[in-house]
């Protein structure tokens, strides 16, 4: 099971987080996800557990408890969905970019 943290403390290590999943089971891992770049945290993270009923475990005794200074959600997380235009002036074709006829690979 795929689980997402939130509300993670900005100094929160991703062999911390595991440490904590891995009081309910085992942990396949784990994860906090950081700014491309600064290398810092941005305050959430997955852990991956392989056995469903430790993982629900997980999720029922740490959801909004607190760790390292922050009280956390946890809870299934969401499989990821695609967005076909990257989102409001986002990605390929975003507003204000793209190949329109005009200024082909010149400066914007």
């Amino acid at each position: 099971m795929n689980i997402y943290v939130s509300h993670l403390s900005w100094g929160t290590k991703s062999d911390g987080l595991q440490n904590l999943f891995a009081q309910y089971g085992e942990v396949s891992s784990a994860n906090v996800i950081t700014d491309r770049e600064t290398g810092r945290s941005r305050g959430f993270g997955f852990v991956e557990m392989p056995n469903d009923e430790e993982a629900q475990k997980a999720i029922d005794a740490l959801n909004n408890t607190e760790f390292e200074g922050q009280t956390i959600g946890v809870n299934v997380a969401r499989p990821k969905t695609e967005h076909p235009h990257g989102g409001f002036g986002g990605g390929r074709g975003g507003f204000g970019r793209g190949n329109d006829g005009y200024n082909r690979g010149g400066r914007y």
